[in-house]
C-alpha cells in the first residue's frame, strides 16, 4: 500500500520518474515525467500516452499525445472554425485542412476523446477527438515568443504588475457539434482545473470570441463586458491601438441586463460564472469573423463553489 506522499491527486500510485537526460528540452522532459507507460495488446509494444485528468462514461479528458494526436485536434479546429464558423482558411490551413499556427509545437494540447467509437474494419480502435483547448504556460511563452494574446492585446503592464506570477493561457477552445452539451463541457473544466493544480498556475488568460466583425451588432454583448465584468486595474489589458474597438456603446443605464447577458456566446458565460473578469476594449479578428475580448482568471478569484465541485485536487472524474 502506497504511502500519501507516493499517491497522486486522483490517488493512484505515482509511477517513478523517468531517469533525467540533461540533453532534452525541458518542456519534453516535463512531458516524459507527466507520461504514462501502457502496452499495446498482445504486443508487448510500449507506447506513451499522458495520464488521464478524468473520465465521464465513455468520455476522457487528458493531454495530446504527441504530434499525430495534435493534429487531430487541429482537424477538428479546422472543422468548427473554418467549416462550421465564418473563419478564412489560408496557406497550410486550406491546404491541410487543418487549423495551424506557429505556436501549436509549443503549447499543450487538452482533448476530449469518446471511446465509444465503432472500430474501422481491420483498424486497432481509436477514441474519436471530439473537444480540445490549447494551454500555453508562461514559463514556455518566456522561451519562445510570448503569448499569442499580446498580439492583440497589451499585457505587459499586466505581466509587469504580478512579477512572479504564474500565468496559463487558455486559446483555440472548440467542441464537435453533437458533443456540446454540460458533460462534455464539464470535463474540458475539470481538466483546465487539474492541469492548473499540476502547474501551480496563479491566473488564466486569453481572447475570448464573439461572433461576428460589426461591434455595433454586439453592441449588448460588449456594452454588459464592460459594465458589469471588467477586471480590476492591475488584471485588466487594453486592446492595442492600433485595433482597439470601444466597448461601452450603449450607457449602463440604457442596457437591458438581462438580454444583454442571454446574448453572449455560451463559453463567455461559462467564463462568468467561474468568476472571469475582462479586459479594456474588443479586437475585430477577421481571418475568424469575430470579435475578440481580453478574458482573466486569477485562481484566487474563481468561485469556491467550481473549486468544491471539481475538487481542491481535481478528482471529481478521476478515472
Amino acid at each position: 500500500m502506497p504511502s500519501p506522499a507516493e499517491l497522486d491527486p486522483f490517488g493512484r500510485a505515482v509511477q517513478p520518474d523517468l531517469p533525467v537526460q540533461p540533453h532534452l528540452p525541458a518542456l519534453l522532459r516535463d512531458r516524459m515525467r507527466e507520461t504514462a507507460i501502457r502496452f499495446l495488446p498482445g504486443r508487448g509494444t510500449a507506447i506513451e500516452l499522458p495520464q488521464s485528468f478524468g473520465r465521464l462514461g465513455a468520455l476522457e479528458v487528458r493531454l495530446a499525445a504527441g504530434t499525430r494526436e495534435v493534429k487531430r485536434a487541429q482537424r477538428l479546429r479546422y472543422k468548427v472554425f473554418y467549416e462550421e464558423g465564418c473563419a478564412v482558411p489560408a496557406g497550410l490551413a486550406a491546404l491541410k485542412r487543418r487549423d495551424v499556427d506557429a505556436y501549436d509545437p509549443i503549447c499543450d494540447h487538452l482533448l476530449v476523446l469518446d471511446h465509444a467509437v465503432k472500430p474501422k474494419p481491420f483498424r486497432a480502435p481509436k477514441p474519436r477527438v471530439v473537444g480540445t483547448y490549447r494551454l500555453l504556460r508562461q514559463d514556455v511563452a518566456d522561451a519562445h515568443f510570448g503569448f499569442y494574446t499580446a498580439g492583440e492585446f497589451d499585457i505587459a503592464p499586466l505581466l509587469a504588475a504580478h512579477p512572479g506570477k504564474n500565468l496559463l493561457e487558455l486559446g483555440r477552445s472548440c467542441v464537435l457539434k453533437p458533443y456540446r452539451n454540460k458533460k462534455t463541457v464539464e470535463l474540458l473544466w475539470a481538466g483546465i482545473w487539474a492541469y492548473v493544480q499540476r502547474h501551480r498556475v496563479d491566473a488564466m488568460i486569453g481572447c475570448a470570441s464573439l461572433d461576428g466583425t460589426d461591434p455595433d451588432r454586439l453592441a449588448a454583448s460588449l456594452s454588459f463586458l464592460h459594465h458589469h465584468a471588467a477586471a480590476e486595474p492591475e488584471w485588466r489589458a487594453r486592446a492595442l491601438p492600433e485595433r482597439y474597438v470601444r466597448m461601452d456603446r450603449i450607457a449602463a443605464d440604457a442596457l437591458d441586463r438581462k438580454a444583454a447577458l442571454l446574448s453572449l456566446p455560451p463559453l463567455v458565460k461559462a467564463y462568468l460564472r467561474v468568476g472571469a473578469k475582462f479586459g479594456d476594449g474588443a479586437v475585430i479578428d477577421r481571418q475568424f469573423g469575430t470579435t475578440d475580448v481580453f478574458v482573466v482568471m486569477p485562481v484566487a478569484a474563481i468561485s469556491g463553489r467550481y473549486i468544491n465541485y471539481f475538487g481542491p485536487t481535481a478528482n471529481r472524474y478521476a478515472a
